[in-house]
């Protein structure tokens, strides 16, 4: 699995490993985990890029569950392009909506489940993040992979999309075979960790 920036996905740390086996005489195997908080599927708190929301408490446990589950559009964005102003024009998405997930490029590249951390990954251009921002509901932004921006606008995007604490992110998600359309619900449940900018989560669609 890829980690930010990571050649070899790890971040210089062991993902999960057996820490107590009955093999080795313990009266039960419990495994251990390891691993940044942005890892795999996982959603963005504002504390994430902005200092003083992290000390101010604007964590993953702050996050408004009802934005995280409800009914959800998945979309098609072109797939020769990052996701800018214009093609958020012309995905034409209707107001009301507050749920989206982005399919591009990197479902169909398979990019998930590469090692290495993938710099050409489809993302928000700042111009797209600001349109997104100014111009519809949406409160909840989804993507299929471990970062929702254009590798070149990594912090302006993440500062458009966090700033005004009313969007939460999901990045990492897994949207092989799943067809573009409304989708009663999305159910996307992080871990509750008080102080933390952002954590692992289960996100499931339901038709």
């Amino acid at each position: 699995m890829p980690s930010f920036a990571s050649e070899n996905g790890r971040l210089g740390s062991d993902f999960l490993w057996l820490g107590f086996s009955i093999k080795n005489g313990s009266l039960a195997n419990a495994s251990m985990m390891k691993f940044c908080v942005h890892s795999g599927t996982h959603v963005d708190a504002p504390g994430h890029v902005f200092d003083h929301y992290y000390h101010a408490g604007f964590d993953v446990d702050a996050l408004d569950l009802e934005v995280l589950n409800g009914p959800a559009l998945v979309v098609d964005v072109p797939r020769d392009k990052n996701i800018t102003a214009e093609v958020m024009k012309a995905l034409n998405i209707p107001k009301g909506v507050r749920r989206v997930l982005f399919r591009t490029l990197n479902t169909d590249r398979k990019i998930m489940w590469n090692k290495a951390y993938d710099t050409s990954a489809t993302g928000f251009t700042e111009d797209g993040a600001k349109w997104l921002v100014q111009n519809t509901d949406i409160k909840l932004v989804g993507i299929d992979y471990l970062n929702v921006v254009a590798f070149v606008d990594v912090v302006p995007v993440h500062n458009t999309f966090l700033e005004g604490r009313e969007i939460i992110l999901v990045e990492g998600l897994k949207l092989e075979g799943v067809p573009a359309g409304l989708y009663s619900s999305v159910h996307c449940l992080p871990l509750r960790l008080i102080g933390s900018d952002g954590s692992p989560a289960r996100c499931i669609l339901i038709k």
